[in-house]
């Protein structure tokens, strides 16, 4: 459903879409749908995108927003992602609200995992 000014769709740059690709099938069990060659979407994970070919990352040492996932069970969730060839960034710390962990997936975005448990 598409709501009148919220946010509907995110965009990120992908240094390899087939990489990506792997990595958030594998992490998070998503699936995308290809639009051509440098272009793939995926849907119904809280919030719809794609990735764009692109040399550029999404950090946050560059100003970027971070897009968070939530989880129930972090610390599985974090052998879930180094699993699928993600790389810490920020091991799980605590901060008020919770715990959370920072990664980036093979083209070097950076996301964030955290869970009020």
């Amino acid at each position: 459903m598409n709501n009148h000014e919220k946010i509907n769709y995110v965009e990120l740059p992908s240094r390899d879409l087939e990489q990506t690709k792997k990595f958030f099938i594998e992490a998070f069990g998503w699936s995308f749908e290809d639009y051509g060659p440098a272009y793939c979407a995926f849907s119904d994970q809280g919030l719809d995108g794609g990735f764009f070919q692109s040399d550029q990352a999404s950090t946050t040492t560059t100003g970027a927003a971070l897009i968070v996932f939530y989880s129930e069970r972090l610390e599985e969730t974090q052998a879930k992602v180094e699993a699928a060839g993600g790389t810490i960034i920020k091991p799980i710390f605590s901060f008020p609200g919770g715990r959370r962990f920072h990664f980036t997936e093979p083209s070097q975005n950076e996301f964030a995992v955290w869970s009020d448990k």
